[in-house]
């Protein structure tokens, strides 16, 4: 098991607790190099350790206070607390994660105006995932997240929450178990808004992406849940990648293996209950397109969009945790 290292970075943005008004962009916090590091979380399984580099208030022997908190918080369940600790407030700041967890838990809550940056791609959450709840301006990057079990959610999810931007991420389980054994990968619900997943490798997994998590749920969802997928490698999934209710998606430059790209997709693009779509330079594959034509017409931001058949050369091999911090 790999040693795993949390760096917070503090930067001096407002932020608030009650959510703003929704915009089409996520606000800039700061950039990696803008900040330095005042907080140092060191996460080694399965010791747990603390240093402070900038100064810690009431603490006048840090040697003596490491080993009290290694003796306190040894035990198994409190293992994700410095996790907890560093992603949770509201405050902004940039979260470094550096190596990989492993941890049976329920989803670590993130707090608004966070980004959470996986180092390399050794940076993994295993058996926990991330919830947005509540929230707004949150990015993840260059993260990976893999086999969180459905009694302890979905390896990420956004719910009542705008502004989100899931890039460069690994996102998996298996399909060596039945289908309710994992939940979804990224699933966005009760009326996430302005959300973006780019750059990503979804795969392995039973029911990947789901957008709007009932029918019954309109009046909440109607007017949300504006969504951009693009750019992503999706590879041996059952469905959901992604499945719409009420929502607007937007979802171009993908390459699914198994304008878009499928290669050995059953149903690559249907509809039930009255859903829309406008289908534009999609390679099918095998599979067809059994949607309604839609009326949408434009989008509110600019973006490159390639011919379908230069989708699998850009994405292929540079979707997924890719980057290096």
């Amino acid at each position: 098991m790999a040693n795993f290292k949390l760096f917070l970075a503090l930067a001096a943005c407002l932020s608030g607790q009650a959510l703003a008004a929704p915009t089409k962009t996520v606000a800039k916090r700061a950039a990696i190099s803008d900040v330095s590091l005042p907080t140092t979380l060191v996460y080694c399984l399965p010791v747990l350790y603390l240093t402070c580099h900038a100064g810690c208030p009431r603490l006048r022997q840090p040697e003596r206070w490491h080993q009290r908190w290694c003796r306190r918080y040894y035990h198994h369940r409190l293992l994700l607390r410095p996790v907890h600790r560093a992603v949770s407030s509201d405050d902004a700041k940039i979260v470094i994660v550096d190596g990989t967890i492993t941890q049976e838990a329920k989803q670590v809550k993130v707090g608004s105006n966070t980004s959470i940056i996986g180092k390399d791609a050794n940076a993994i959450l295993e058996g926990f995932g991330l919830l947005v709840k509540e929230k707004e301006n949150v990015i993840i990057r260059n993260l990976g997240v893999k086999k969180v079990l459905a009694d302890n959610g979905d390896a990420i999810g956004v719910q009542y929450s705008n502004n989100v931007w899931i890039d460069h991420c690994d996102v998996s389980s298996d399909r060596d178990h039945d289908k309710d054994y994992y939940d979804g990968l990224i699933d966005l619900t009760h009326a996430a808004d302005y959300v973006t997943i780019s750059n990503t490798f979804v795969h392995d997994h039973w029911k990947a992406m789901l957008y709007g998590h009932s029918d019954s749920n309109g009046d909440e969802d109607t007017g949300h849940l504006r969504i951009t997928v693009n750019n992503n490698y999706l590879n041996n999934l059952n469905s959901r990648g992604p499945s719409f209710r009420f929502g607007t998606g937007h979802i171009y430059n993908n390459y699914y293996l198994d304008g878009n790209v499928w290669e050995g997709g059953k149903k690559p693009l249907y509809s039930t209950d009255e859903g829309y779509a406008v289908a534009r330079d999609n390679d099918f594959g095998d599979g067809e397109n059994t949607a309604p034509e839609g009326t949408l017409t434009s989008v509110p931001y600019e973006y490159d969009l390639l011919a379908a058949s230069a989708v699998k050369a850009a994405v292929y091999g540079t979707a997924g945790q890719t980057l290096t911090f």
